[in-house]
């Protein structure tokens, strides 16, 4: 065995392994749905970004406005202050309170849709066609091609 090869009687762990009688197609489908998870995994951590950076932009225009008043330019200050800081992004909402509605709706559900079907089609089991194109894609018996880390080499 050279170095850069390593046992080749490897393959994904037993809860990466199909359970018996589920098709690929059933397998494909859960992958969609995972993807799909994905994507609204990524769309919650931009919502959140868009708090934290709504919330920064809020707490900046506080400065600004005290720095435009010692300026001299107490018109304008005022104006930004009751108008613009501390003002709902949308009607009747500030940005915690988007975030907390999506968390607590089609976040939640789309979590717990995505839990019932693995665990009522896959005995629970996560990235099956993940795991399964790993095993498509891997070069058995080649060595940072390991099927887990249980297989690395001495």
């Amino acid at each position: 065995m050279t170095n850069d090869a390593v046992d080749d009687a490897q393959g994904p762990d037993d809860q990466h392994q199909v359970p018996e009688g589920v098709t690929d197609a059933t397998v494909e489908a859960l992958g969609s749905l995972s993807a799909a998870i994905e994507v609204i995994e990524h769309a919650r951590g931009l919502l959140y970004g868009f708090h934290r950076l709504t919330g920064t932009a809020d707490l900046n225009l506080g400065e600004a406005v005290e720095q435009l008043r010692k300026a001299g330019h107490v018109e304008l200050a005022d104006r930004i202050d009751s108008e613009l800081v501390g003002r709902n992004v949308i009607a009747g909402r500030w940005t915690f309170q988007i975030v907390e509605d999506y968390d607590d709706g089609y976040y939640a559900l789309a979590k717990e849709l995505e839990r019932t079907a693995r665990d009522e089609l896959v005995q629970g089991r996560r990235h099956l066609f993940e795991a399964g194109m790993k095993e498509d894609r891997r070069t058995p018996g080649r060595r940072h091609h390991e099927a887990t880390p249980a297989d690395l080499p001495d």
